[in-house]
């Protein structure tokens, strides 16, 4: 995985290969949706420049996604 990813990249990924979608936008950050059978699962993404490892890991765990799952896609 490269040294810097940003909201916009990180969005794309959950939303192209994880099947979440954009539901909201209050300024900076986008909420994240997706629905798997009846449990909904949604989280939050900051529009940063630059996404710190520790805000990355912890929209991942909200999102439910497994970190390595997620890295081999960028």
């Amino acid at each position: 995985m490269s040294d810097t990813l940003s909201g916009r990249q990180c969005i794309t990924i959950l939303c192209r290969e994880f099947g979440f979608f954009i539901t909201s936008q209050k300024g900076s950050h986008v909420k994240l949706r997706k629905t798997v059978g009846r449990i909904v699962i949604t989280t939050i993404v900051p529009l940063h420049k630059e996404l710190s490892l520790g805000t990355l890991r912890k929209t991942l765990k909200l999102a439910e996604v497994d970190f390595d799952q997620f890295s081999n896609y960028y």
